[in-house]
């Protein structure tokens, strides 16, 4: 066997406030206070949240790589990852594209823009965005394909570049399967490398709550809620319409495939918190991988579809994508036609996919969409632009609960989601887990 890993959990009660979501709730909580109350102290502790996401992007490479490599090497049928990464694609596809006409269908019911005084394009400082609109100008499908290919292999690992660090992991994968009992040797030891790398992860987590409560003090001190209330009907559309997302199109997408919605939000309720917190779904990247894992999906599985998924399976972003087109539209008083909505909606597909693995991909998505369809101005961007901070929490929440159920549902496609061990986490009552063995996909 390619090894066991232990779960180490604490059975049965503990204190409410030594649990890890306890205290980040708390963190943000104090961190808005103080934001709120003394804005120029809140912008100062931006470091803390700075620090914290550096910390746990330290380690994203090397988890991603480790997890990828000894779920593939660990296979017995080499074939299933083929099969794996194909049903995975056509799940982001389906579910991600159903996510922007969910956006559109919203924007054309509710018409958030309407309900501000019509804007003129020409009175808007186009330059506060030319920074977005330049980046989403560099996006081209073909200059996509190439960056997914690194220079070097250690230069994947140093620029943490997701994609480029899959691109590299799953044939070395493949190729350490191939070649059997010669590279158990190596496998032993990246298992073991492995188990080490989630034991650091596990030992960060206990700064998340530093690294939410500089994060947020410094959102609420910069941005200030005043900048929410101006727009506040495009950011409840937003948040109401993700939230719906989430319950009831994912929570189908869930009862299909026998498990709850609602059971796996608590489950994640730590790393939800997390993500809130620092408004950066990598924050909780590792440890959704280990949680994965450890609720019953393959690690084979889990490899493939969570990190991929964070490029590819992004509902939250292509939700507001389509719903701010629409809102800036609204906003400018322009009639977008039936035919200019569908090429948005076209745009915002190729797009959304050709920003995967951005730093701040839903903006300069937007940015590249609204270059291709140009009935909307550019310039209408910064209309959203002083919001855009708070709206990103939402997408971040949208984004990671979506690749939990993809990964999830891949594994059941697969045959590989042991439903007893995924009972027994989504089951557990608050503070209890069950100390379970994550064992290894194959000897």
């Amino acid at each position: 066997m390619a090894g066991v890993r232990t779960v180490e959990a604490a059975v049965g009660k503990r204190p409410l406030w030594t649990q890890l979501y306890v205290q980040v709730l708390a963190a943000i909580a104090l961190g808005a206070l103080i934001g709120h109350v003394w804005p120029q102290t809140g912008e100062a502790l931006k470091p803390l949240g700075d620090a914290f996401i550096k910390l746990v992007k330290m380690i994203i490479a090397p988890v991603i790589f480790l997890t990828v490599v000894t779920g593939i090497a660990g296979m017995r049928d080499l074939g299933k990852a083929g099969g794996t990464a194909v049903k995975a694609f056509a799940y982001f596809i389906t579910v991600s594209s159903f996510a922007l006409i969910v956006g559109l269908i919203v924007a054309n019911t509710v018409h958030p823009g309407w309900a501000m005084k019509a804007v003129d394009p020409a009175s808007l400082d186009v330059t506060k965005v030319t920074g977005y609109a330049d980046k989403a100008h560099d996006l081209t499908i073909v200059g996509f394909l190439m960056d997914v290919i690194p220079t070097s292999v250690v230069g994947a690992f140093a620029d943490g570049n997701i994609l480029q660090v899959l691109f590299f992991a799953i044939p070395f994968g493949i190729a350490l399967a191939m070649i059997g009992e010669k590279g158990q040797p190596v496998l032993t030891v990246l298992d073991a490398t492995a188990q080490a790398f989630f034991k650091l992860v596990a030992i960060f987590m206990r700064a998340a709550p530093i690294g939410a409560f500089g994060a947020f003090a410094f959102t609420i001190g910069k941005y200030g809620i005043a900048s929410v209330v101006s727009l506040a009907g495009l950011v409840a559309t937003f948040y109401i319409t993700s939230i719906l997302f989430v319950l009831v199109v994912l929570g189908a997408i869930a009862a299909l495939n026998g498990f709850s919605i609602l059971k796996l939000i608590r489950y994640l309720k730590e790393e939800l918190l997390l993500v809130l917190g620092t408004s950066s779904s990598e924050a909780a990247l590792p440890s959704l991988l280990e949680k994965m894992e450890r609720a019953g999906a393959s690690k084979s599985v889990v490899g493939m579809v969570v990190p991929t998924g964070y490029s590819f399976n992004l509902d939250g972003t292509n939700i507001y994508m389509t719903l701010a087109a629409l809102f800036i539209a609204q906003a400018m008083r322009i009639e977008l036609s039936l035919e200019d909505q569908l090429l948005l909606l076209g745009v915002a597909m190729l797009s959304s996919k050709g920003a995967a693995g951005v730093t701040g991909a839903g903006f300069i998505t937007l940015a590249a969409t609204l270059q291709v369809v140009p009935t909307v101005p550019l310039a209408g961007m910064t209309l959203i632009l002083g919001i855009d901070r708070f709206m990103s929490e939402c997408r971040a929440l949208t984004n990671f609960i979506g690749n939990a159920v993809a990964s999830l549902v891949v594994a059941r496609w697969e045959g590989q989601l042991d439903r007893e061990k995924l009972a027994a986490v989504l089951n557990a009552k608050p503070g209890e887990l069950a100390a379970r063995p994550i064992e290894a996909d194959a000897d």
